[in-house]
């Protein structure tokens, strides 16, 4: 189905009107994309909770805990954690974005489509399944989990304090959900180097769009939905920081030339922030950044 959304980014950047974006990706799982989901440790996924505002979360476990059921069904044995901002969101059958990245190797892949609880566990119905390249990922090797880790605790509040304002600073990752009604959930890898993303004030966030794969899934929600999360990782303690908002990209050229490597620049303006305590037990290594990562 055209996205009119992802169509009208397109054309904006220049692109010939052809099949791109969600109007190319069909819903089938292929055996090698089921492989690579059932050797996963981690797995990332977008949505939007009852009151409509999107967020960004993780799921983790071991080897085996996220599997295709059959060419169009995935099982997660694992749902958000207490205190996630997803965490209940799964009652109902809702639009989900998920992404499985393994750093060490610097690949990933997609699945957006509809989801719900089953007991203890996320089923997904795929509609759109594709994998990306490895620009901008970074690095990392799992480098064991903490079984003394303790969940916990959460704070929420409607503004970033300083240590969060220097966490975003120093990140080198984060990820974007984003949705748009009718059309489905999405949630996407961003990378670069410390500093990629700016921090204007305590309520807004500035980040590069860099050159990618041209499919403009995340831009194109956000040209018929502004509402996004965010979700930053502390990758050495296991320490996630999500934040909801409304995102708007600017296309003026003169800003974007400010920023080495930038398209457009995407503008964010924070609604809520959660950040939760050793979210996950896994601890990441950094072993080095995308060689093309603009400077």
């Amino acid at each position: 189905m055209l996205h009119p959304g992802e169509r009208a980014v397109q054309a904006r950047a220049g692109l010939p009107p052809e099949p791109r974006g969600s109007a190319a990706v069909g819903a089938t799982i292929p055996p090698a994309a089921a492989e690579f989901l059932r050797q996963q440790r981690m797995l990332l996924l977008g949505a939007a909770d009852e009151a409509g505002a999107v967020w960004a979360s993780l799921l983790t476990g071991a080897a085996g805990f996220v599997t295709a059921a059959d060419e169009e069904t995935i099982v997660v044995q694992t749902l958000p954690g207490a205190g996630d901002p997803l965490e209940d969101a799964f009652a109902a059958e809702r639009d989900v974005g998920l992404l499985a990245l393994d750093p060490a190797s610097r690949r990933r892949m997609r699945a957006n489509g509809k989801a719900r609880r089953d007991g203890g566990r996320l089923v997904v119905h795929t509609e759109q399944v594709y994998a990306n390249c490895p620009k901008y990922i970074q690095l990392r090797h799992l480098a064991g989990d903490d079984a003394e880790a303790t969940r916990g605790p959460v704070s929420v509040t409607t503004a970033l304090t300083a240590g969060q304002r220097r966490w975003i600073a120093e990140a080198d990752t984060f990820f974007v959900a984003t949705q748009a009604a009718g059309l489905g959930a999405d949630i996407s890898h961003r990378g670069g180097n410390p500093g990629f993303v700016a921090v204007a004030a305590d309520q807004r966030l500035t980040w590069p769009d860099y050159r990618g794969n041209s499919m403009y899934m995340t831009l194109g929600n956000l040209d018929l939905d502004p509402r996004c999360g965010l979700l930053f990782l502390d990758w050495d303690h296991g320490h996630t920081l999500h934040l909801t908002g409304r995102a708007r990209v600017d296309w003026s050229p003169t800003r974007a030339e400010t920023l080495p490597g930038a398209q457009r620049l995407v503008d964010f303006e924070v609604e809520r922030v959660v950040q939760i305590v050793a979210a996950s037990p896994q601890r990441w290594s950094f072993d080095g950044y995308f060689r093309l990562n603009p400077a």
